[in-house]
This record gives structure tokens, C-alpha cells and sequence, in this order.
């Protein structure tokens, strides 16, 4: 059973950085593909990156600014976030999707796995 924990999350002035963390137990990170997502408070939860043995996509908003890499040694996806604004504010979530390894999905029902959220406050 995969299990994923992130970290990395926390308080950062606008134009800041953060670079989140999620490390996976129970199976290689390679056997699948990864997302982030975010849910900001009475907002719905959104794409925000995925990665996958094909390739990596971002959603408009962040491309240019987030990196999502993964270190399949150490188990480990990341997130990093430059330049952030207040807008980015959220519960950052990474999922993992064991079914399409090749395929880096927008899709949140795409992903099985989910791990339990970190928050990300960013103030102006």
C-alpha cells in the first residue's frame, strides 16, 4: 500500500519561496505518476502540477513559477514554488496515480493515493 506524506508547507511573503515535499513509502516512486493539488477555503480543489514518466504539466496559473520533480532514489516528489502570491494560498495535496505511469493527469479521480495535505500562507 502506497503511502504519501508531504511537508514543506508554511507562511511566506508574496514574491517568496517554498519548496514542498512528498515522500512515498510502500512502492518506487517510478511505478507511477504524481500530482499536486491545491484547495483554498470554499474553493474547489485544483491541478496544480503532475509529473510522469512521460513528462511534466502545470496548470496555467503556475507554469513558470512551480517545478515539480521527483527524486525516485529518495522516494520523493517535489514542488518547488517561486515568485508566490497571496492567490496561491491553499492546502497543497500530492497524489500518486498507479495506473497510467506515462501519463502526468490534470484529472484529480486519476489518483488513488492521496496523502494528508500541507498548508502554504502567503501574505502580501
Amino acid at each position: 500500500q502506497v503511502q504519501l506524506v508531504e511537508s514543506g508547507g508554511g507562511l511566506v511573503q508574496a514574491g517568496g519561496s517554498l519548496r514542498l515535499s512528498c515522500a512515498a513509502s510502500g512502492r518506487g516512486l517510478s511505478s507511477f505518476s504524481m500530482g499536486w493539488f491545491r484547495q483554498a477555503p470554499g474553493k474547489e480543489r485544483e491541478f496544480v502540477a503532475a509529473i510522469g514518466n512521460g513528462g511534466t504539466y502545470y496548470a496555467a496559473s503556475v507554469k513558470g513559477r512551480f517545478t515539480i520533480s521527483r527524486d525516485n532514489a529518495k522516494n520523493t516528489v517535489y514542488l518547488q514554488m517561486n515568485s508566490l502570491k497571496p492567490e496561491d494560498a491553499a492546502d497543497y495535496y500530492c497524489a500518486a496515480d498507479l495506473l497510467r505511469p506515462w501519463t502526468a493527469s490534470t484529472r484529480d479521480y486519476d489518483y488513488g493515493i492521496w496523502g494528508q495535505g500541507t498548508q502554504v500562507t502567503v501574505s502580501s
